[in-house]
């Protein structure tokens, strides 16, 4: 007995459709800057061989906090005032910018 697999549909259209609605968009760039925030942060922690706990104390904070933040699960972002403290417990300096279409 042969079984006929069910066609879906791509969700490609879905997805378009959604990115047209501002609110999605706003939600989705907020995310997508925690994302890169978490990465940033443990990418540059790792690069000077710190231990969470260590910047943590450096930046006076908790390892918890240093562990949501490089997590990317918190949805609270993190303020520039703790992201400089970061830069600076790193040795590092803090950039951010802004990207246009076209």
């Amino acid at each position: 007995m042969t079984k006929r697999m069910k066609a879906y549909k791509s969700s490609k259209s879905f997805f378009d459709e959604l990115r047209k609605d501002p609110e999605v968009m706003l939600h989705y760039e907020e995310e997508k800057a925690r994302t890169q925030i978490a990465a940033l942060v443990r990418t540059a922690r790792q690069r000077v061989g710190m231990t969470q706990a260590k910047l943590a104390e450096k930046v006076g904070t908790s390892q918890s906090v240093i562990a949501r933040l490089e997590s990317g699960g918190d949805q609270r972002t993190p303020s520039l005032a703790l992201l400089a403290r970061i830069a600076s417990a790193l040795d590092a300096r803090l950039e951010f910018g802004f990207k246009f279409a076209g």
